[in-house]
């Protein structure tokens, strides 16, 4: 498959972190990007970019066949990234009714190639940190919370319509995404702007793969070009403690390195009240139930498939921690911080 200027890729979720990343991407290979957004997304990630966009829901089929008209290729990146809401099924709706309403308006309008940005929350992890791979998918019984489970049910049905339906996709199941642009920020960005501020003196014993965000969209489109049908391609990075990251942010933002290692229990029932007092605020809490829940496993993966199929690369996971830490400043989130 090659790319030319008459290719038209449409992009979901483009106001976001990972789906800004993914058009700035196809426009860097000379595709022509149409890009979708909510009435209320904030524009900020879009605005700069020499792209066409489209203002539609997900979750609306019609919406949905109206933005992909005359359009060859679908990146899937939109996702209702919280661990928390006020109303839970609000996630499920746009994790699953909502890739289920895109999927079927692309057969509808007989889109040529999709690549669905599913998550490594579908794939089992343990507490020993066994390092897991694309062969060990989660059940949606399994899954710890909404977000987990209904990233896991939509990933399921995307695989039925490749089944029953011929759906031309392509799966890719990202690690945890850092780097530029976390607008809103992500769970993980959270963590990197409280600790670049000084604001988290201790730590739970736990793990995860941070791979820079630039190289989850190379890695969407080196799944356009050279992924299977069918196949699902994890885009990590570099498996490391939750001390080893703190310690790094300490080191770049000139401050001393949380050594407090906290057992989980006394944990949760400031997590039980931070969501009381988040249901009044409508603000997302720093610390949630299922987060802990979480954390008890290392979320340790590998890229190996990505790279031998598809030719994945990932940089050293600091060089998205700085770009990160950097843009978080320029971007005002860091005021405070001395």
């Amino acid at each position: 498959m090659t790319e030319s200027s008459g290719d038209l890729v449409l992009v979901t979720g483009a106001s976001g972190f990972v789906g800004s990343a993914v058009a700035r991407a196809a426009l860097a290979r000379g595709m022509r990007v149409r890009v979708l957004v909510r009435a209320t997304s904030p524009r900020k990630n879009v605005e700069s970019l020499d792209a066409e966009i489209v203002v539609g829901d997900m979750r609306d089929e019609q919406s949905m066949r109206a933005a992909l008209r005359g359009v060859r290729y679908l990146m899937h990146v939109a996702a209702d990234y919280r661990l928390w809401a006020p109303d839970p099924s609000e996630i499920e709706r746009a994790n699953l009714e909502g890739t289920e309403a895109t999927m079927r308006a692309a057969l509808a309008e007989g889109v040529e190639r999709i690549v669905y940005t599913s998550s490594v929350a579908t794939l089992k992890v343990t507490s020993e940190g066994r390092v897991a791979d694309e062969t060990s998918p989660l059940t949606a019984q399994q899954a710890i919370g909404v977000y987990k489970r209904s990233k896991v049910l939509a990933e399921r049905a995307v695989e039925r319509m490749i089944e029953r339906d011929r759906l031309p996709a392509v799966i890719v199941n990202p690690s945890t995404p850092i780097g530029p642009r976390d607008v809103r920020p992500t769970p993980t960005g959270r963590i990197i702007v409280e600790a670049a501020l000084g604001k988290i003196p201790a730590f739970v014993d736990t793990g995860l793969n941070l791979v820079h965000v630039d190289d989850v969209a190379e890695g969407h489109l080196l799944a356009l070009e050279r992924g299977r049908i069918g196949e699902r391609y994890i885009l990590g990075g570099e498996n490391l403690p939750l001390q080893r990251m703190l310690a790094d942010i300490a080191k770049e933002t000139g401050r001393k390195p949380p050594t407090i290692s906290l057992p989980r229990w006394p944990l949760y029932p400031l997590a039980v009240g931070a969501e009381c007092v988040a249901k009044l605020t409508k603000r997302e809490p720093f610390v949630t139930v299922d987060g802990l829940k979480m954390s008890k496993n290392k979320m340790y993966f590998t890229s190996a498939k990505a790279e031998r199929e598809i030719g994945y690369r990932a940089r050293p996971y600091l060089d998205g921690l700085r770009d990160a830490l950097q843009w978080f400043q320029e971007a005002g989130y860091l005021k405070g911080k001395h």
